[in-house]
Order: C-alpha cells, then structure tokens, then sequence
C-alpha cells in the first residue's frame, strides 16, 4: 500500500465517523431560522440578538457555516450563499427547511441503532406529523412535473394517490384535468387541505384511513403509490397491490414510485442508508430493488410490469 492510498483511506474514514458534525450544524441553524435572517449581511452580535444566543457561540456556528458553504463572510458580517438563499430560507420556492426539520426528529431514532441492532424491534418514540408532511412536499414540488410527465396519462379520467401525504402529486395530476382522490390518514390530509387550499387546486376529494384496514374506493384508471411500499413488509406489500389491483377499472394501471437497491442491496448508498431508517423506524420496511417490486406486481395479478429510473427513485409500472 503506498502512503498516498494509505491517507487517502484514512481520509475517507474519517469523512464517515465526522459525517454527523456538520449535519447537526445544519440541523440546528435550521431549527433556529438563520438563514433567513442572512439573506442580507449580519454581525454575529446582531444575530445572535435577534435569535436570544450566546454571541460567542453564534458566531462559532456561522463560521462552520461558512466553512461548509453555505454562508459567505466578509469583514467580520456574514450572509447566505447562492445554495442557502435558494434551499433554505422559508420564502423561497424551492424551500427545504420542513424536510431538514424531519431529519431532526430522526436523530433521535438514530441514535438508538445499537440497541435496534440488539432487539429488531423499532425505535418507540413520538412520531412528530406536520415537519414530515410538509417535507415530503418539500421534496416532491421540486419534481412531481417530472415524475407525472413519465407517466403515460391517455384515457386517465379518475385516479388515487394513495398515501398521498401532503397531496402535492395529486395536484400536479389535477391540474391536468384528472379528477383526484387523496388518501391518506385524517391527521395527514388536515396538513394536505392547508397546502391545496394555499395553492388554489381544485379537482381532488379526500379519504381518510388506513389503506392497509379500509376500503380504497373504485373505477380508478390510474393508482399512484409514491414511497409507501418502503415502509412494509414483503407480504404487506403483495395484500396492497393486490387491493389496488381490484381498484382498478379494466385496463387501469398502478404506478409505484420508490427508492431501489441493486440485486445485491448495497448500492446506490441512499438506498442503503434509507433501509437503516426503516429499520429504525417501522415494524418491516426496508429499501427494495426494483425486481422485487415488479415480482409482487406479477404476484398481484398485473400482467407487465415496466420500469423507469430518475435519479434517486424508480417507477414502476404496472397493467
């Protein structure tokens, strides 16, 4: 081994033990807001007066912040950079803040890998609802015009997002003319209604249950599953899709949207990571890989299964 490759793996180690530094860096100065007071230059003491912080401390952090990029300092002031202004201040479009704010509640769950490892059993802690809503909507509003252009919508008239949580793809799907069904839990669909309301998107009806208890409805052309199956078990999956399958109107179609894993469940490394967060967080849900899903498509009573990739996630479509 020679000394350059030697540093080099001790570099990359070390990258994996820090990693959760500057992640809580990021955590807390998005719990407290800072980036949107940075969207024009700031002193630390000024900050740190309008947050009711420590000002040495205040000023420790925004230095970090720099130092990761996503602050600029000058002459002793500091303001956001191009990423923190588009990302993280909450006016902005493209806004990411609910989902960061998610991640900070998982801390808590992941902090307790040791003992999950031990027993199999998840983590028992209060599920906090409304950052985690909100943050799938975060993630969704910046690429639901791409997923929904990749599915095939002739002679669609009527479709369920099931599961839809804060119902941003049920949105984009009415507003191009699809009458929309949202369902999902009583407490998901109050946050949903807020953000459909705030939009001004009419088309969609709601229904409240559990999916895996209750009855879906019927006549769908078209049921949408966008990260749902990742949160079951093998068998729960198959029930599922064979109910959604007897949802469907003839020649109907279930479109699933997911994470995925190669046929050896160690790459890409999100979806890796995103199955230790299942582990963590539900009774038998883990990241899947996309050969799996379509061999519970067939199991289910579809006759093709087709799949596209985009990005991080797959889409899996079955008829």
């Amino acid at each position: 081994m020679t000394k350059q490759s030697f540093s080099e793996e001790l570099k990359h180690l070390r990258k994996l033990w820090t990693g959760f530094m500057p992640s809580r860096v990021l955590l807390t100065a998005n719990n407290l807001r800072v980036f949107d007071h940075l969207t024009t230059e700031c002193a630390p003491k000024e900050l740190s007066g309008k947050l009711k912080t420590d000002q040495r401390a205040t000023e420790l952090l925004l230095d970090a912040l720099t130092a990761m990029g996503l602050l600029r300092k000058k002459k002793g002031r500091y303001k956001n950079s191009r990423i923190s202004n588009r990302f993280l201040v909450s006016s902005s479009p493209h806004y990411q803040g609910n989902i960061i704010r998610h991640a900070h509640f998982l801390w808590q769950s992941w902090s307790e890998l040791d003992g999950v490892l031990k027993t199999g059993r998840p983590v028992e802690a209060e599920r906090e609802i409304e950052s985690f809503i909100k943050g799938m909507d975060d993630i969704a509003k910046l690429r639901c015009k791409e997923v929904i252009d990749r599915i095939p919508l002739r002679g669609v008239r009527k479709a369920l997002d099931l599961g839809g949580g804060p119902g941003t793809y049920s949105m984009e799907l009415a507003k191009r003319g699809i009458g929309v069904t949202l369902f999902d839990r009583p407490e998901t669909l109050k946050i949903a209604k807020g953000l459909i309301k705030e939009r001004a998107i009419d088309g969609i009806d709601f229904l409240a249950g559990d999916f895996m208890k209750d009855p879906i409805g019927k006549g769908y052309d078209l049921v949408f599953v966008s990260q749902i199956l990742h949160a079951y078990s093998d068998k729960e999956n198959i029930r599922l899709l064979r109910k959604i399958k007897g949802a469907l109107n003839p020649g109907g179609k279930v479109v699933v949207q997911e994470f995925y894993l190669n046929s050896s469940k160690t790459a890409p490394l999100w979806g890796a990571l995103f199955s230790i967060n299942m582990l963590l967080n539900t009774t038998g849900g883990r990241t899947y890989s996309t050969s799996e899903i379509k061999g519970w498509l067939k199991r289910a009573g579809f006759k093709t299964a087709t799949s596209k990739r985009l990005d991080e996630t797959v889409i899996i479509i079955g008829k």
